[in-house]
């Protein structure tokens, strides 16, 4: 193999680390305020009520449309094969109507991925 071959992929997953790393580097303090957004519809207490939209308690791991007590997803969220994780929230906290075509969720999304990353963040330490 080549100096070069080797080179090119040695950057290739120090640039793909350093990605998966950033996302799950937001600062769950931030994430708190941010979360303020979400507030309206959603809580993230563990054992916590339902809103206009499901609690956020645990999400990560879950999959999509199946929060227990929770009957106001729509067709497209429960059947939408997302399981939570750092990445598909990012994604779908981007735009959730791109993602989730039908989905009931009115917010447009997060435009700064430093508070997506921190929101995520905020729900991964107050949502177990």
């Amino acid at each position: 193999m080549s100096l070069k071959i080797v080179l090119g992929a040695t950057a290739a997953c120090l640039i793909a680390l350093s990605s998966a790393s950033a996302m799950a580097a937001g600062d769950a303090g931030k994430g708190k305020k941010v979360f303020n957004k979400c507030k309206a519809c959603h809580t993230i207490k563990v054992g916590g009520k339902h809103k206009v939209g499901p609690n956020l308690a645990g999400i990560i791991g879950k999959k999509a449309g199946t929060a227990d007590g929770y009957k106001k997803y729509s067709k497209s969220m429960k059947a939408s094969g997302i399981v939570w994780d750092e990445k598909t929230l990012e994604q779908f906290l981007t735009k959730p109507k791109k993602m989730v075509k039908k989905t009931k969720m009115g917010f447009a999304g997060l435009k700064k991925a430093s508070q997506r990353a921190d929101v995520i963040a905020y729900m991964i330490a107050n949502g177990k």
